[in-house]
């Protein structure tokens, strides 16, 4: 909040609420601080709409299609189960939790153990196939960080102070091993099982296929990915003659095309929209939404700064 700004004494304690949340929640411009304050504390989920574009900014407000909701918890890192009933961040304890979409009934799947720091939870649901005998499965991706050594976690979704694993990471040959740390920024929004990770050491971009083994492949130099919803396509970040750039690749191609060749600021945090047709992106100037296709450049939608995900 700027210094110079001061409210007189003679203000009504109605509007000095409408000014603190037009400056502090970095709401669209178009929006009346006068709307901003009563959308907050909104009762219950009722008028929080399914497919739209989230924003989380580590504050306890997190923006839903342009409407924002005191979640009255601190919200790191917000992800949605993929039917968007349920949203699953970190809080301010650095545990991992889980609730409705407008933040009650919270539940702590995870209690951080202290002297660590997890990041960036992913949804990670595996549909059945009984022709192969392989289950249906619910967990939680997630990154914990200590001693400056950072590794995926799993834990199931209906886990109440859950025991987070290790996840392993097996390449595509006989027990061909992986790189286990460095694994960062997990993402498993496909609805096949498929997710992709990046590992911060050498700069690669990891897809793994849960239907085969927890196969994995390595898709390409890059960070911060994304998978599609059909598990084909993958949007990631890398640095091109100064700026971060998004690039998008299928999982079966040999190279990726350049969706802001043109760039004059840094994308980052990509996501896909629910219909895999749309990527949202984090910039210092707010969250961009453009085509997967690339036929038409960035706009930006909120400006709002944070991590955009999209509610299934």
């Amino acid at each position: 909040m700027s210094k110079a700004l001061s409210f007189r004494k003679s203000s009504s304690r109605a509007a000095k609420f409408a000014a603190v949340a037009a400056l502090t929640l970095g709401l669209v411009a178009t929006v009346s601080p006068a709307a901003q304050a009563a959308s907050l504390g909104a009762a219950g989920s009722k008028g929080l709409k399914h497919n739209v574009l989230t924003v989380s900014n580590g504050t306890r407000y997190v923006q839903i299609d342009g409407r924002t909701v005191d979640f009255r918890t601190v919200v790191r890192d917000l992800a949605w189960s993929p039917d968007g009933s349920k949203a699953v961040f970190i809080d301010g304890a650095s545990n991992l939790v889980i609730s409705d979409p407008d933040g009650s009934n919270r539940v702590t799947v995870a209690k951080n153990p202290g002297g660590q720091n997890w990041n960036h939870p992913t949804w990670h649901s595996v549909p059945a196939i009984p022709a192969a005998g392989v289950p249906a499965r619910n967990s939680i991706v997630f990154v914990a960080r200590k001693n400056g050594v950072s590794q995926l976690k799993t834990v199931p979704a209906a886990a109440g102070q859950g025991q987070p694993a290790d996840l392993s990471v097996w390449g595509d040959g006989d027990g061909d091993l992986l790189p286990q740390t460095g694994n960062i920024w997990p993402n498993a929004s496909s609805k096949t099982g498929t997710s992709v990770f990046a590992n911060v050491d050498n700069g690669t971009v990891y897809i793994r296929d849960e239907n085969l083994r927890s196969q994995t492949d390595e898709l390409a130099k890059g960070s911060e990915p994304a998978v599609s919803p059909d598990g084909e396509d993958v949007v990631f970040v890398r640095s091109v003659q100064g700026h971060d750039h998004l690039f998008v690749q299928g999982r079966g191609d040999k190279t990726a095309k350049d969706l802001t060749p043109k760039a004059t600021t840094n994308y980052t945090e990509p996501t896909f929209s629910p219909d895999g047709r749309t990527i949202a992106a984090r910039t210092p100037k707010g969250i961009v939404t453009l085509p997967v296709s690339g036929a038409a450049k960035p706009v930006v939608v909120t400006s709002r700064v944070g991590l955009p995900a999209y509610r299934g």
